[in-house]
């Protein structure tokens, strides 16, 4: 499996205890969002550690990712329309977000749990997506047993744990809901995207034959994931002569389009479809995670890892996400 990444960028000081704060609880380092705007927005500083009610368990935080909906949030989506502005606000908080540190991936270790916990034990390595309850920037959370929390696939780092996730459980929800089997012609739009990677991968562990169109420069990775057809975008205008798909997946969001984008979405067999990660907004269930553990152990599904970066660099992971031309996933490493 290729992977990707860069030298890391020291940027500025790390922030402090404030001198008045007085707590009995411990102290933990997270990235403080101070409000909506660019990744300067972000402030290492020191707050209270949390405490697990009698349903929670404490994560002990070892990894975390920034994917486009971390730096949506962050950002507050300037450029988007005013009702989806006004829609995303109202859920995450109207000036600024309610929870101060956000995230949606939090990979570690359980560090102490509640009383009425069942399932999960201290010392048991997790994997969580937070949804609403954020999180993930720092050295600690907790969450509900009953939430989208389970145990981490077997064999891999924090950091390789903390690339599968989010783009899995987009693929994974789409792709199912789709009735992807064996044999279906599936053509993935924005494959090289964070989900995109894991479309590529969970489409072939379903049986399918995959189209994956990328742009220039990610034919090899796509061909290297299973892809069986690669078509580039920038290059390409329609899908090659009488093609036809049962399944068009936007893995990347309706934000990104072109003309060959839009010519693949008319290839369609008879009963074939278009879909897209920004159709609804799925729950994510614990089985779902569940259910790629167990793709992943099986050697079916493998991170895919462009950058990593330290909590301490936060702000130049965030600017680096922005930009939209990153290679599967961007890990944070908070150790």
């Amino acid at each position: 499996m290729p992977m990707w990444s860069a030298p890391p960028v020291v940027l500025g000081t790390q922030g402090a205890a404030k001198p008045h704060m007085r707590t009995d609880n411990p102290l933990m380092r997270a990235a403080i969002c101070t409000g909506y705007g660019p990744p300067e927005v972000l402030h290492l500083e020191k707050v209270e550690r949390p405490r697990p009610k009698a349903d929670e368990l404490l994560i002990r935080i070892r990894a975390s990712t920034v994917n486009s909906s971390d730096w949506f949030i962050r950002s507050g989506l300037p450029s988007a329309p005013a009702f989806t502005r006004m829609m995303m606000k109202l859920m995450i908080g109207i000036r600024r977000p309610r929870k101060r540190i956000i995230g949606l991936i939090a990979v570690g270790d359980v560090e102490e749990v509640g009383a009425g916990v069942k399932r999960f034990h201290r010392g048991d390595r997790v994997w969580a997506f937070t949804k609403f309850h954020l999180g993930g920037y720092a050295e600690y959370t907790c969450v509900k047993e009953s939430s989208s929390v389970g145990l981490a696939p077997v064999g891999l780092s924090f950091e390789d744990i903390a690339a599968i996730p989010y783009g899995g459980l987009l693929a994974l929800h789409y792709l199912r809901k789709a009735g992807v089997k064996p044999g279906m012609q599936v053509l993935l739009y924005g494959a090289s995207s964070g989900a995109g990677t894991a479309a590529v991968q969970l489409a072939k562990h379903f049986g399918a034959v995959v189209t994956a169109v990328c742009g220039p420069g990610n034919g090899e990775l796509m061909r290297t994931l299973g892809a069986d057809h690669v078509l580039d975008y920038t290059t390409q205008t329609a899908p090659p002569q009488g093609a036809l798909y049962d399944l068009v997946l936007d893995t990347v969001g309706k934000r990104k389009t072109s003309a060959l984008r839009v010519a693949c979405e008319h290839a369609l067999r008879p009963g074939g479809r278009v879909s897209s990660v920004d159709d609804g907004t799925p729950e994510f269930s614990a089985a779902e995670l569940d259910v790629l553990k167990d793709v992943v152990e099986r050697g079916a599904l493998k991170p895919v890892i462009d950058r990593r970066y330290a909590l301490e660099e936060i702000v130049e992971a965030h600017r680096y996400v922005e930009q939209e031309h990153k290679k599967g996933n961007v890990v944070v490493s908070i150790n």
